[in-house]
């Protein structure tokens, strides 16, 4: 059977264009203020609305029994909402989340989902209620404070919009997409939300810098870390901005020599299952080194994912990889965009603030003109019963004479009442329809109505007292409300009353904090600043262990383990430097290479280390030959140098910003002459000294301006020492110039003894002081000469010492005074006897008397001991005892501390790794022991 043609007139032609536009634009709107957007009064999308309204209609309270929540979807989906019940049943479980929402609305039982992922349980195995917060959106929806429009079907009306007690838009976000446009709101804290509302009804001039102090950014359900404040501030000045979120971490050791990155905290709307599963195929694919195992430890206390590292990883640098790679780190868009005033706007934080305060503004207005009424309604009553309860004889009088009850309802209302006595009272009320004329009263028909329903047990006196009682409330709330609708600031003083009430009752402390780092700076912003021992062996294993580890002892102890050696290994060099300092590392062949503290390898004091062509890109047969911590700030290094000396006595000087910029692969530092190495490299002033102490124990110091700066890197230097027969350089350091002359410095010297309490050269002679011969003429030129006062106070101030250390423990501390300046490039003076007691040179450094040093032996002990204990001697001296070593041990590495105030002397014997170091020169405080060392400069170590 065809359809029969349409007639002729029904046919319109249309241009498809215009139609397509208009149908389109029409679903478009549909789409955008129907279904996908949020309302910025209530923060509630349509669906939302509808439900928690149909659950309040229905008397799914807080408080009552739970209800099915197919049942709640069937009466949503029947009245309120015409789309699929699955669609609800979504929007509903989302309510319930408290990892999805700030303030969840859904009080849910069962089964609602997980951050893993997992979705709810099919709603008929669920049941919910409103939550408590919830009722704080509904409240007053019966007192005509909001608009009601038809539902679907105008079978019954549904509110246009909730009468929220509380910024919902920005306490739990939103998140929608519509037709060419899309929302992405974060959660916030809703006592920092509040505390801004109020900050606007107190000064509506506050600024957006006081606001943004008031509300520092979004709150997380999930926690976790916000990066910088730039998308933060961006968001709530323009409605858009990138928030980068991570979760939050700490370090665990699992088990011995095994660290683990532990996870208790995942970015908001991550899926933790998914997140573990992308990291452990990075794991497999190579692109993640270092983790050994993952596994999820999650419980209904909260999250648990521990990332178990491998021995030699680092656990900082594999975090920072994990941020980068991996979900740990995601990114928020905002995009704050709602319906407000029926149309889609991009909206500030100020916007959404004062658009909420509107609408509760006149919420608060609709709701005190509701109660007004009420209120006066309520008390047209009353005045009539108190007017009947005056007059009571008459009234039964007039009732008893009436043949019907309208005769008697029309003669009440056409008599005039005396109100002499209750006149007062009625006068409370502010009665505009009925006022008390010449002491007499009429009755409208709803009093007299009242009159006549009155019960006779309101007629006993208690029962008129409470008629007068409540008259009075009325009037007092009668009055409350017309101040409130008179006075704009009365009103405003409820809406802030009640946004405190609010606060009261449910906030809670904020649970995402907000780091200053930004996002865009390097990665060592997220590394703790933290002082490091670093140490390095001769095979190249290098390693880092905190500073805390170690604790002082007094000189003589036998130390503890510093680091598990091979044999034949044995530690070379050890500094203290910052995880932020950037270290540069000389090799054998002349290469440099940069890396920051925080990238060397962590591990314990006994640990071994990572060896350095696994972190450095080293050639074969290259080795590290000397580091250098270099100053944090890369801007001062404009004005240092770099002093470089090599074992055979060369000296040369750089500028230090010629390092500023080492490619990862190096680059050439020095160019050095076959058999040659470097030996040390050092940051210097062009009015400092230099001063090269070498294996046999000569030193000599000059000038830095004696070396002149090298333009290039590639060159060789100049001759900072002559060196005889197998003598080597072992140490390079840097001194205040020494702008004294030889008489004033030997005057201070011998007062200086004298101060000390020792004989002028006494200490010498005991412990092989200097013969006639060396010491020559100084001596006695100075014996003579008087120094005065305050040149030896100055003197004194800028006096600086030298420690120097022999590879069998023994050390001293020689004043600065007794290096005298010469040129470069000659043979120098004594240094310190290397007798077989002593054995040779292991390095000499300048000390202060609160520093303290660390050394270590090649069997991987470690001490760190107070300088102040150390006594001070003359230049030749065989030094004291400060390291007892074993045979066939020897000291090969010194490093200087500055003084860090912790542990300082603190343990008077040695660490729980010596089993006697508490009895080796310890047992009188570490200072008897000293005098004991220095009368028999022959002695076997083992006898002091």
């Amino acid at each position: 059977m065809t359809t029969p043609p349409l007639p002729a007139a029904d046919i319109q032609p249309i241009n498809l264009e215009d139609e397509m536009r208009s149908s389109y634009l029409d679903y478009a709107m549909s789409v955008i203020v129907s279904r996908a957007l949020p309302d910025v009064r209530d923060g509630l999308k349509p669906v939302h609305r509808r439900i928690l309204f149909s659950m309040k209609e229905n008397g799914y309270e807080y408080n009552k029994p739970y209800r099915k929540s197919a049942r709640i979807v069937g009466d949503v989906m029947g009245k309120y909402h015409p789309h699929g019940d699955q669609a609800i049943y979504d929007a509903m479980v989302r309510m319930a989340q408290d990892f999805s929402m700030r303030l969840p609305l859904i009080d849910g039982q069962g089964n609602f989902g997980s951050m893993d992922g997992d979705k709810a349980a099919a709603m008929r195995y669920t049941e919910a209620r409103l939550a408590r917060a919830a009722h704080s959106l509904l409240e007053d929806i019966d007192k005509e404070t909001v608009d009601f429009q038809a539902n679907y079907d105008e079978t019954t009306r549904e509110p246009v919009v909730l009468p929220a007690r509380f910024p919902n838009l920005l306490v739990n976000g939103a998140g929608g997409i519509a037709v060419g446009m899309a929302t992405n709101i974060p959660p916030h804290n809703l006592g920092e939300v509040i505390d801004a509302c109020c900050a606007l009804i107190d000064n509506p001039d506050t600024d957006d810098a006081d606001l943004l102090e008031l509300v520092p950014g979004p709150d997380f359900p999930t926690g976790g870390t916000i990066l910088g404040r730039a998308g933060i501030r961006a968001a709530y000045a323009t409605g858009r901005g990138s928030i980068v979120m991570r979760g939050r971490t700490h370090f665990e050791e699992v088990r011995k020599d095994r660290e683990a990155i532990i996870v208790t905290e995942v970015p908001y709307q991550v899926n933790k299952a998914a997140m573990i599963e992308k990291t452990a195929e990075l794991v497999r694919d190579k692109k993640l080194e270092g983790i050994a195992e993952i596994r999820d430890e999650s419980d209904r206390h909260g999250v648990r994912v521990v990332v178990e590292l491998k021995r030699d990883a680092q656990a900082e640098v594999v975090l920072n990889q994990l941020f980068r790679f991996t979900p740990l780190q995601s990114t928020f868009g905002v995009n704050m965009l709602a319906i407000n005033g029926g149309r889609p706007e991009m909206l500030t934080l100020r916007q959404v603030l004062e658009a909420f305060l509107d609408f509760r503004q006149e919420v608060i207005r609709r709701r005190t003109v509701f109660e007004l009424g009420k209120a006066r309604d309520r008390a047209h009553v009353l005045a009539g019963l108190a007017i009947a309860v005056a007059n009571i004889d008459a009234v039964i009088a007039l009732i008893r004479a009436a043949p019907d009850p309208q005769t008697a309802r029309e003669q009440l209302m056409a008599r005039d009442w005396p109100a002499d006595s209750v006149a007062p009272l009625i006068a409370l009320i502010d009665d505009p329809t009925h006022q008390v004329v010449d002491g007499h009263y009429r009755l409208s028909e709803t009093q007299a109505r009242a009159i006549l329903d009155l019960r006779l047990h309101r007629l006993t006196g208690l029962e008129r007292d409470r008629i007068g009682q409540e008259l009075t409330e009325i009037g007092a709330r009668i009055r409350h409300f017309l101040a409130i609708l008179g006075d704009p600031e009365t009103l405003m003083g409820v809406l802030r009353d009640e946004l405190v009430e609010m606060r009261e009752n449910f906030a809670t402390e904020r649970r995402t904090t907000i780091e200053e780092n930004e996002f865009e700076q390097d990665i060592e912003d997220l590394i703790p600043r933290q002082d490091m021992v670093v140490t390095l062996t001769a095979s190249g294993y290098v390693k880092r262990v905190p500073l805390s580890s170690y604790r002082a002892q007094r000189r003589g102890g036998r130390g503890r383990s510093g680091m598990a050696t091979r044999e034949a290994d044995v530690v070379t060099s050890l500094f203290v430097a910052n995880t932020h300092a950037p270290v540069l590392f000389f090799t054998t062949t002349g290469m440099v290479y940069k890396l920051k503290v925080y990238r060397l390898p962590q591990g314990n004091p006994q640990a071994r280390g990572k060896a350095a062509v696994n972190i450095l890109p080293l050639a074969e047969g290259e080795a590290i030959a000397t580091v250098m911590p270099l100053p944090e700030d890369e801007e001062s290094w404009a004005d240092l140098h770099v002093m470089f000396a090599t074992a055979r006595g060369g000296v040369r000087r750089n500028s230090l910003s010629d390092f500023t910029s080492v490619r990862a692969n190096g680059k050439i530092a020095m160019k050095l002459d076959d058999g040659d190495s470097l030996i040390g490299a050092l940051t210097c002033r062009a009015d400092q000294d230099v001063l090269l102490c070498t294996r046999n124990g000569k030193a000599i110091r000059f000038s830095v301006e004696d070396v002149r700066v090298f333009a290039g890197r590639t060159s060789t230097g100049v001759r900072g020492i002559r060196l005889l027969d197998d003598d080597r350089v072992m140490s390079l350091s840097l001194l205040s110039g020494g702008d004294h002359d030889s008489d004033t410095r030997n005057a201070y010297l011998k007062a200086a003894r004298r101060l000390r309490g020792e004989e002028n050269g006494e200490a010498e002679n005991e412990t092989g002081g200097e013969s006639p011969a060396e010491n020559g003429t100084e001596d006695a030129a100075s014996a003579d000469i008087d120094l005065d006062a305050e040149l030896f106070a100055t003197m004194q101030a800028a006096e600086e010492f030298i420690l120097t250390v022999t590879e069998n423990g023994f050390g001293k501390r020689t004043s600065a005074y007794e290096y005298r300046r010469t040129g470069r490039g000659g043979q120098g003076i004594t240094n310190i006897d290397t007798s077989a007691r002593n054995g040779q040179v292991v390095a000499s450094l300048p000390v202060g008397d609160d520093d303290q040093i660390m050394m270590i032996s090649n069997a991987g002990r470690l001490i760190r001991l107070p300088v102040g204990d150390i006594r001070i001697a003359g230049r030749a001296t065989q030094g004291v005892t400060l390291f007892r070593t074993d045979a066939d041990e020897t000291v090969v590495s010194v490093a200087h501390l500055a003084d860090d105030g912790a542990d300082d002397g603190a343990d008077d014997g040695a660490d729980e790794d010596s089993e006697d170091g508490a009895e080796d020169g310890t047992e009188n405080g570490g200072l008897d022991g000293l005098e004991d060392d220095t009368n028999g400069a022959d002695s076997a170590p083992t006898d002091d």
